[in-house]
């Protein structure tokens, strides 16, 4: 599933009550439809660079809420009945291009390197241990080492 960032631009006046409650709705329907929400952010009041006219008035000033959420592609067409709140300004959902996750999020030769590390014969490999005996040689001289029993040594 895709990430996307919800963007809600919230009337100033409304209560924190009443945005919770709009967020905890947006967030059960991204649920009911297998969708995850995986982080939220309140950025506060923010000055709007200019004001946005609804049937109450003109607004300059509103409340910003990002819910980042895991979802189905079809979760845009889903979330339309957020254009009838009367409570928002705006709404806006934008789509995470190109995130990887897990082994994807590494090169091919990167992920191969990292999955043979976790493997349990090549905790003993001698090549590992060369390769760390180079990088101590690079390390600066007030390194010490420590002893089985914990105790520093020159090195």
């Amino acid at each position: 599933m895709p990430l996307y960032d919800c963007m809600l631009l919230v009337k100033p006046h409304v209560r924190k009550e009443a945005l919770m409650d709009l967020v905890a709705r947006v967030s059960k329907h991204v649920y009911r439809r297998n969708g995850v929400l995986t982080n939220m952010k309140s950025f506060g009041t923010v000055q709007l660079g200019y004001g946005i006219k609804k049937l109450d008035g003109r607004y300059y000033q509103g409340q910003l809420m990002q819910m980042t959420m895991m979802a189905t592609p079809n979760i845009n067409k889903e979330l339309h009945y957020l254009n009838k709140e009367d409570r928002l300004l705006r709404w806006l959902l934008v789509k995470h291009r190109d995130t990887k996750y897990g082994l994807e999020f590494l090169s091919e030769d990167d992920a191969k390197s990292e999955v043979s590390r976790f493997h349990p014969s090549s905790i003993y490999d001698d090549d590992e241990e060369e390769e760390d005996e180079d990088e101590d040689e690079d390390s600066d001289d007030n390194e010490y080492d420590v002893d089985q029993g914990g105790n520093p040594t020159e090195g």
